[in-house]
């Protein structure tokens, strides 16, 4: 695959790295860059993860890519390898930043996971000439750009000793929020992420605590353009759009009779514009 080469100051996207220390002078990489800056985050983590930190970190890129943000990470084993796959499962866009060069790939068995997220609309990233191996220093350097590509760096599972934790101090040092994921108080796995939540960052259990602080216009999309088919349709969406949430309620106020009143409830439940709640509750998805 051909390895491109681009100033990261001249590149629209990429121009958010000016903020960070020794910022590249020129990146290399394999696929595609998005033109424009997009909703940009950051997962790292353990690279032994355990079932509870593979769950969480799938989730949570899945459901961030499939809202259209951007997941970086550093290709690595565990979480980072998870969340690439996640996004890529979403129909998402993710982004590897490499502590080597662009025409290697570290660890080896990670070539498949390379190739599908250029397959996939992504790129492989690096600061680092071709045929430039993977050295222990580079790691620290490489997980400066992992957050200085990205509005936010989120934490799914970290130990107390963690290397993930370097990748939060550049993203404290370069102004981006950071995110983590609450662990088991017994596992020494969370240990890690625990410490930074008593220390400041900000705890979370989905994407939507994260979208609300980085791009809080993307929590209401639904809200702002969705349109109901007809009028009784766009009554009930005005409805929930107020607050209303019971179905009888719903009813009475949409003043349509219930044959009408069901018909256009199972529409918009088809269309993916509501969603129910249970006990005849619904809101907007």
């Amino acid at each position: 695959m051909n390895i491109n080469k681009v100033s990261p100051h001249k590149y629209k996207y990429l121009q958010i790295i000016d903020t960070i220390d020794k910022s590249p002078e020129k990146l290399y990489f394999i696929g595609k860059l998005p033109a424009g800056r997009q909703p940009t985050v950051a997962i790292v983590g353990s690279r032994r993860p355990t079932a509870y930190g593979k769950e969480v970190t799938y989730r949570i890129a899945n459901d961030l890519a499939s809202r259209g943000i951007i997941i970086v990470s550093g290709m690595a084993l565990g979480v980072d390898a998870i969340a690439h796959r996640a996004a890529m499962d979403a129909g998402g866009i993710t982004l590897a930043v490499l502590a080597n060069s662009v025409d290697i790939v570290y660890p080896a068995n990670h070539k498949q996971l390379a190739t599908d997220i250029v397959k996939n609309g992504g790129a492989i990233i690096s600061e680092y000439e071709p045929v430039t191996q993977a050295r222990d220093f580079q790691f620290l350097e490489r997980n400066r750009i992992v957050s200085g590509l990205s509005d936010a760096v989120i934490v799914t599972e970290a130990a107390a000793r963690s290397g993930t934790l370097s990748t939060v101090m550049h993203a404290l040092g370069q102004g981006r929020e950071v995110f983590v994921v609450p662990g088991n108080i017994t596992s020494p796995l969370s240990v890690g992420c625990n410490n930074l939540i008593k220390q400041g960052a900000h705890p979370i259990t989905c994407a939507e605590d994260v979208i609300e602080i980085i791009a809080p216009d993307m929590l209401r999309p639904q809200a702002s353009l969705a349109l109901g088919s007809n009028p009784s349709e766009s009554k009930i969406i005005e409805l929930l759009l107020s607050g209303i949430r019971d179905g009888d309620e719903l009813q009475t106020l949409a003043e349509i009779n219930a044959s009408e009143f069901s018909t256009a409830l199972t529409m918009l439940e088809i269309s993916g514009t509501i969603r129910p709640l249970g006990g005849n509750q619904w809101t907007l998805r």
